[in-house]
């Protein structure tokens, strides 16, 4: 089968959601770990309010400490404008920027409607491509809101449909709050095919209800060759009641490689990991690979 990227999101969306504050070098080795286990593609911090998300005040700082390795790629989120010009400033590789598919959801997690946050994308999008680096766009919550229920698939493939014409190096379905299941993951790539069947797709995973495994099944049934984890399995949204953390970066892996799917990543170095920040966190991580051995022991 076809091998599957798969995008290193603890630092941001994993730590972001921890009450525990990490130290700005814990962070960058749990980065920098991450490097070692084959991840090219991490999402290293958010250029937040530090307000808003303490445990992402320390972007500028991160970055300025990161390994600076051929082939891989530092993403940083961003909201607006200004967060953008302190992520060029600090010399991220791509940004990622998040319109969520609610307008209550949004305006309690970016202060906007969908349309104003609409709005910030194109602007961002422009400015990042005047930067000579590429935009993502996250659709957030796609499968569900906590606050005002289902998402309709019509209203996901029209939020992609209005980004299309700012040219997004890729457009992910999020599932924020964990309650989608594969049925919605087919319909929602399917929708997006509808808009544009070339754009890239990525898909991000929430295991809050323990559909994420499936889920990411699904997409990679259905064509999606991008899959954003989280080793350790940590992470949420803080402005989502009980949402819990990613699908675990070593967990998708041994699925992936049992199902025959490269991943160029070394298992048993991501479930060390895992194991790893759960001791700096002082919790018990979600990810389950680091409580038990490989299997067959040498997997790969």
């Amino acid at each position: 089968m076809a091998g599957v990227e798969i995008v290193e999101v603890g630092p941001r969306d994993g730590l972001q959601n921890e009450r525990v504050l990490l130290p700005t070098e814990v962070k960058v080795d749990y980065i920098t770990r991450a490097l070692d286990a084959g991840i090219r593609r991490l999402e290293a911090t958010a250029f937040v309010h530090p307000g808003r998300v303490p445990q992402m005040a320390d972007a500028e700082a991160v970055m300025a400490a990161v390994p600076r390795r051929e082939g891989v790629t530092y993403i940083g989120l961003v909201l607006n404008r200004r967060g953008l010009d302190r992520a060029l400033a600090a010399g991220v590789d791509e940004v990622n920027v998040v319109v969520v598919a609610s307008d209550e959801f949004s305006r309690r997690n970016q202060g906007t409607g969908v349309q104003e946050a609409l709005d910030v994308w194109h602007d961002v999008a422009g400015g990042a491509a005047a930067a000579g680096i590429g935009a993502s766009l996250t659709i957030a919550a796609a499968f569900g809101c906590p606050f005002t229920g289902e998402v309709p698939v019509d209203r996901v493939r029209a939020i992609a449909a209005a980004a299309l014409p700012s040219g997004p190096r890729e457009i992910a379905i999020a599932d924020t709050i964990g309650v989608g299941v594969p049925t919605q993951v087919r319909a929602l790539v399917a929708a997006i095919r509808e808009v544009d069947a070339d754009v890239p797709l990525r898909a991000h995973f929430h295991n809050t209800r323990n559909t994420g495994y499936a889920n990411a099944v699904a997409a990679l049934e259905a064509g999606v060759r991008t899959l954003d984890a989280s080793t350790g399995g940590i992470g949420g949204c803080p402005f989502a009641p009980q949402a819990t953390g990613n699908i675990a970066t070593e967990d998708l892996t041994y699925l992936l490689h049992g199902m025959g799917v490269p991943t160029g990543l070394d298992l048993p170095a991501l479930a060390g990991t895992g194991t790893w920040i759960g001791e700096r966190l002082g919790i018990a991580t979600p990810a389950l690979l680091g409580r038990t051995a490989t299997f067959p022991p040498a997997t790969r």
